[in-house]
């Protein structure tokens, strides 16, 4: 098997740059703690209620919006471009 070339060089260099970007973002990640510290509480969530962040009648109203939007953008698409 040849280890040469311009393909291989190329998949070496994607492959190194891969394992950087692993060990640059991921693995730190991965060794944080989930849990709120004692002092400060949770500040991922608001004081509304334990656990609920952002208000979820506005994110469900905004997907059933952009949903609409795409059904009527692809609509008007198939009735344009219709062949007679």
């Amino acid at each position: 098997m040849k280890c040469q070339g311009r393909g291989f060089r190329r998949r070496s260099w994607a492959a190194a740059c891969l394992l950087l970007w692993l060990l640059a973002f991921v693995a730190p990640a991965l060794g944080t703690n989930p849990t709120p510290s004692p002092a400060t509480g949770d500040v991922r969530s608001s004081t509304t209620a334990p656990g609920l962040v952002g208000d979820p009648l506005f994110a469900v109203t905004g997907v059933v919006v952009i949903g609409l939007v795409v059904i009527g953008a692809t609509l008007l698409y198939v009735r344009l471009t219709a062949r007679p």
